[in-house]
């Protein structure tokens, strides 16, 4: 599976038309973050309520408005720290949000979906994207640019999203099961991944060290 950063390119192309008119109307990033926020929190529910398909279709709603913000803040020319930091924390929020619906779906769907051995591959997805998260962050802390790694957010976004939405619970949420296993497994070696290659660019490197910055 191939890391969806080379995709970006033609989709901010595509979602240029739309940035644009969004920008003209003087709509803040921070509002489309919300939104976006909004949209996945609904999801959460929805998946909560057993409605996978249409929790699967504001997946990725959402994950479109995380793109449309930071296109929007950078072509209006408000781009912030603050916005930076606001998007950042909604996003992990979402993913939690997502999760935690996830987790009431197989504890009070039918047998078939009740298995004991979803929640801790759902509790593994969780911790996973978060460690995935904050490696990065706490890379970027030390002046290291860490983007390595499959299973990056988007890359969730459009596994748990589409899977859910093509699929919903046929063939008694099989599929479903193995998107959610393919995120628990591959969060946590992209983690992993992230720690090693910190570890191979700044072991026995000093925190002050200034040839960090910009690596």
């Amino acid at each position: 599976m191939k890391s969806l950063d080379t995709l970006r390119a033609p989709v901010y192309r595509i979602i240029e038309p739309t940035v644009r008119w969004i920008v003209a109307r003087g709509i803040h990033p921070n509002l489309v973050t919300t939104l976006g926020f909004l949209c996945v929190v609904a999801a959460g529910y929805l998946y909560h309520l057993d409605h996978v398909r249409s929790a699967g279709a504001l997946v990725l709603l959402g994950g479109m408005w995380d793109i449309f913000d930071g296109q929007v803040a950078r072509m209006s020319g408000m781009a912030s720290k603050f916005g930076s930091f606001y998007d950042s924390t909604l996003d992990r929020i979402s993913e939690i949000v997502v999760f935690m619906g996830l987790l009431s779906l197989y504890n009070t769907y039918g047998p078939a979906l009740a298995d004991v051995w979803m929640i801790y591959v759902i509790f593994a997805a969780m911790a996973g994207s978060i460690m995935v998260s904050y490696t990065r962050a706490r890379a970027e802390g030390l002046g290291l640019d860490c983007t390595v790694g499959l299973m990056q957010r988007p890359e969730r976004v459009v596994l748990i999203g589409a899977g859910s939405l093509l699929f919903g619970l046929d063939l008694d949420g099989i599929v479903l099961q193995y998107v959610i296993v393919l995120v628990a497994i591959l969060t946590n070696l992209t983690a992993v991944q992230r720690i090693l290659w910190v570890w191979q660019n700044a072991a026995g490197v000093p925190v002050d060290d200034p040839s960090l910055r910009g690596q």
